[in-house]
């Protein structure tokens, strides 16, 4: 049995390795050739992102809706913001906010939201609209007072990028699932969220959703793009698997309460640390739950 289940395992691994690494690196004669696999191989691997498993109302016995804030400062979140620059780096190599911006241009995510209720659609020109400043400077003023044609090098564009998105909002729903005895985490929905584009450059801009994503919807496209692995690089996790099993630290802003699903910040004001024990406590009673049905 110890034999047979060795076998499966040194099997596994071998296909995840032929299915994540940069494939054909070592028998490419040109560089053109890195990355591209043969028809045969993608019919091989059927990669497809692992689907959830069909759950009955009846079987949540507890039920709790959380919204944190998954800040890119952290080491640990690292995997979701680099690489910014993408000049001198392969197509590969995306960081989580260009894999949804451009995944909305293509129209690969159809559908995008207002905010986390996913009640307003927005479209990709109301996105484009919140996400680039255009301003004219003083002397491009100046030549259009006097009846002159504006030149182009007196028109300043800016433009949200990867390396301004400072957060992400995630929307996730905590349950406990009576048939599985197990407590469980799903993710509903996730925003990038940077400064206002129209402050961006001040001293201190305030920091807005840009969209929200219905995060089942945006599940092909995440599976798709691998985030970097600093232990194996010849293995590297997919977005939709390292946001699943919720490989980034996260603090709760907002839990579901009779306030109208009010924010920390709206009753414990202006006091960080307070905030962050808040945080802390709304998990350990998501968690003491769990442990609360097997105390007697």
């Amino acid at each position: 049995m110890n034999y047979k289940s060795f076998l499966l395992t040194v099997l596994g691994v071998f296909i995840a390795s032929s299915m994540f690494a940069q494939a054909n690196i070592l028998n490419a004669k040109s560089p053109e050739e890195i990355g591209v696999r043969t028809p045969e191989q993608i019919a091989i691997d059927n990669d497809k992102p692992l689907e959830y498993g069909y759950v009955d109302d009846r079987d949540i016995l507890f039920a709790k809706m959380t919204w944190e804030r998954v800040v890119l400062d952290e080491r640990v979140n690292f995997p979701l913001y680099y690489p910014i620059d993408t000049n001198n780096i392969g197509k590969n190599r995306r960081s989580l906010y260009d894999v949804l911006y451009s995944s909305v241009k293509n129209g690969k995510i159809k559908n995008i939201y207002d905010d986390s209720y996913f009640t307003a659609k927005r479209t990709l020109k109301d996105i484009e609209a919140a996400l680039s400043k255009i301003d004219t400077t003083e002397l491009g003023i100046e030549q259009i007072n006097a009846g002159e044609v504006l030149s182009a090098e007196y028109i300043n564009r800016r433009d949200i990028t990867a390396a301004d998105i400072k957060e992400y909002h995630v929307k996730g729903f905590w349950y406990f699932d009576k048939r599985q005895a197990e407590l469980k985490y799903r993710i509903l929905g996730i925003a990038p969220v940077a400064p206002d584009v129209n402050f961006i450059d001040s001293d201190t801009p305030d920091l807005v959703p840009l969209f929200w994503v219905f995060f089942p919807d945006a599940r092909e496209v995440l599976h798709e793009f691998k985030a970097f692995n600093n232990d194996n690089s010849a293995i590297p996790h997919s977005f939709d698997h390292l946001l699943n099993s919720r490989h980034f630290n996260g603090y709760i802003y907002r839990e579901e309460n009779v306030y109208g699903d009010r924010k920390i910040s709206e009753y414990v004001a202006e006091n960080a640390l307070m905030q962050l024990l808040e945080s802390d406590r709304i998990k350990e009673k998501i968690r003491n739950f769990e442990l609360d049905m097997w105390t007697y």
